[in-house]
């Protein structure tokens, strides 16, 4: 068991802070304190003498390594220190240590008080380190209260400039900067363009509130995709996409691949219908690099992960592993294809493919029974004067 105890205490910008009787007593026993550079520069003069001070940088697993060997350590953090905070750290660090919390308000809570903002319905995400995959769920299932903690990359502007590439231009945002510093504190609303041009002081955070719907269709006309070539063929038309991803289940599911992807109708249509969705697209073609790009800002559909080259030859290592692929096209090794896929296939994991012929849909017969899996589910469907479709679904 770690008998180490934490003593974690939030606060906020101010220069001069206030801290109550039960906080002051812990700071005067403590012998061990550590944070970052801006909070030990506020709080110095409250430590103890001969007190040892622990800056808080990267990377963390040298901090703990000096946090070792000492049985307390009183850790200043900003805000609420288990708001995407410092004690969130230590609990997946050092499970088994004891720890003691003393939140302050976050800087989002200051800056909706600053607003005179009801943020009970708020929905919060972190950008700090951390990659877009919340935020752009967020805008995808359209929130309409959105609190955003940045970092020194993704600002404000970097944000509102996503937000523009990919049509999400119905938000009004508001940015806190230096929020508790009585000197330095700004408080702005802005356009998302007007926000993807201004400079902002850090640290910052921002609160977006959407000032209108955005279109969320249930189906994308194939009519208003970028095609490849303008081959109106070589595009899963909407309905077999529909019935495609019913057949993926994905309402259950957390990686899809879509291997084949062409005009990447299928994976924009599974980002914006299931956000939750981890996508990771493969196309041979490079021209297919361009398709997808312009296709997912038209549509609105950001965080799709593109592999340009040879599916069979791709490093699938460090990708997430999928638990739903859909083989889009195939070159003719589709055998090889479905070998590869079920070595990274998880358990439960379904494939799905759409025969367009009695060959092709015998294909996938053998291959689904050359990897050991079966074939549980084939729908026959005829759009308009197209050619018949057989939707397999593997498993």
């Amino acid at each position: 068991m770690c008998s180490q105890h934490f003593i974690v205490i939030g606060m906020t910008d101010a220069q001069e802070v206030w801290f109550p009787p039960q906080v002051r007593a812990a700071i005067a026993a403590g012998r061990v304190f550590s944070g970052g550079k801006r909070h030990h520069e506020i709080v110095s003069p409250l430590l103890p003498e001969g007190a040892l001070w622990i800056d808080i940088t990267v990377p963390l697993d040298a901090v703990f390594a000096r946090y070792a060997g000492h049985p307390e350590v009183v850790v200043f953090a900003s805000g609420d220190p288990l708001f995407f905070g410092f004690a969130n750290t230590i609990r997946r660090k050092l499970p088994d240590a004891e720890l003691t919390v003393f939140p302050a308000f976050n800087s989002l809570q200051l800056l909706a008080h600053r607003m005179l903002l009801p943020y009970a319905d708020m929905r919060a995400v972190s950008l700090t380190g951390r990659p877009w995959e919340a935020f752009d769920r967020a805008l995808i299932e359209g929130e309409k209260l959105l609190g955003v903690l940045t970092d020194r990359q993704k600002t404000p502007a970097m944000i509102a400039r996503r937000m523009l590439d990919y049509g999400y231009e119905n938000y009004r945002m508001t940015v806190g900067e230096c929020l508790g510093n009585e000197e330095e504190e700004q408080v702005g609303s802005f356009s998302v363009a007007k926000a993807a041009e201004a400079e902002f002081a850090f640290p910052n955070c921002l609160i977006l509130e959407q000032t209108s719907l955005r279109p969320h269709p249930f189906g994308l006309p194939e009519r208003d995709f970028e095609l490849l070539d303008d081959r109106v063929n070589m595009i899963t038309k909407m309905p077999i996409r529909l019935l495609t991803l019913s057949q993926l289940d994905l309402a259950r599911r957390r990686s899809f691949w879509d291997v084949g992807f062409c005009t990447g109708s299928v994976s924009i249509e599974a980002r914006l219908q299931f956000p939750q969705l981890t996508v990771t697209s493969f196309e041979i073609r490079e021209a297919g690099r361009e398709l997808m790009e312009k296709n997912a800002r038209k549509f609105g559909a950001p965080g799709i992960d593109v592999h340009i080259g040879d599916f069979l030859e791709a490093d699938l290592g460090g990708l997430s592993a999928p638990d739903a692929v859909f083989i889009g096209g195939h070159g003719g090794r589709l055998a090889d294809m479905l070998r590869r896929i079920d070595e990274v296939l998880l358990p439960g994991g379904v494939i799905v493919f759409n025969a367009v012929s009695d060959q092709s849909q015998e294909l996938f017969r053998e291959g689904v029974a050359a990897i050991g899996r079966h074939i549980t589910g084939e729908m026959h469907v005829t759009v308009d004067a197209f050619n018949p479709i057989v939707i397999q679904r593997a498993e």
